[in-house]
């Protein structure tokens, strides 16, 4: 099937109307699938399992989504690797593409987004949108309540506190917190001793 103009904008990541036909008969199809999976039981565990594997573009094994899970694609645009787990409230905002890496945490009510508009008014009185792709590195966790913004990558092993508006680019190996999120510390060996504050590690896997 020939793709609309507003479709092959979209995926090059240039300024589209999210309201071509075309594209919200598709997104309608995604939403429909993303419904049947809040539907689900908490017991149908294998049965949301399969429906992650047919709704998203790319799931690892292991994957676990606390529903409610709210997607504007319904996970089309997003890559999982293994082991990926998000409680409830995770909302991807997948008109780009987002790529998460394996061992991944999200706390409840995160928000990742690739969606952005111009600040010219003018464009958005038309609903103008492009998209900018979001990497997030192997065994991040990204703390209750974190937004993530379009167009940037979390480096390898980082912890994002809760609450943290992400909108730069946060190396890996640190722990990064705060409105704007900024990094407040690097990981150390004090970590590989201490799990919270003077209290040490007794679980040794």
């Amino acid at each position: 099937m020939n793709k609309s103009e507003m479709q092959i904008r979209m995926e090059e990541g240039r300024l589209y109307l999210p309201s071509d036909e075309t594209i919200m008969n598709a997104q309608l199809t995604y939403l429909d699938r993303l419904y049947d999976f809040n539907q689900t039981r908490p017991t149908e565990l294998q049965k949301r399992e399969q429906m992650l594997k047919e709704m998203f573009a790319e799931i690892g094994e292991g994957c676990y989504i606390e529903p409610p899970f709210h997607a504007n694609f319904g996970g089309l645009h997003v890559h999982f690797g293994n082991n990926v787990y998000a409680n409830f409230n995770l909302t991807l905002v997948d008109d780009g593409h987002i790529f998460v890496g394996d061992n991944v945490m999200f706390g409840p009510n995160v928000t990742v987004a690739t969606a952005g508009h111009p600040v010219e008014p003018s464009l958005r009185r038309h609903a103008a949108q492009f998209n900018m792709d979001v990497h997030i590195g192997a065994n991040v966790w990204i703390g209750a309540g974190a937004v993530i913004v379009p167009g940037i990558t979390i480096g390898e092993n980082s912890v994002i506190g809760a609450g943290s508006i992400v909108t730069r680019d946060i190396p890996a190996n640190v722990v990064a917190v705060g409105n704007p999120c900024r990094v407040l510390r690097e990981i150390s060996d004090r970590d590989q001793e201490y799990y919270y504050k003077d209290r040490k590690i007794d679980l040794f896997l």
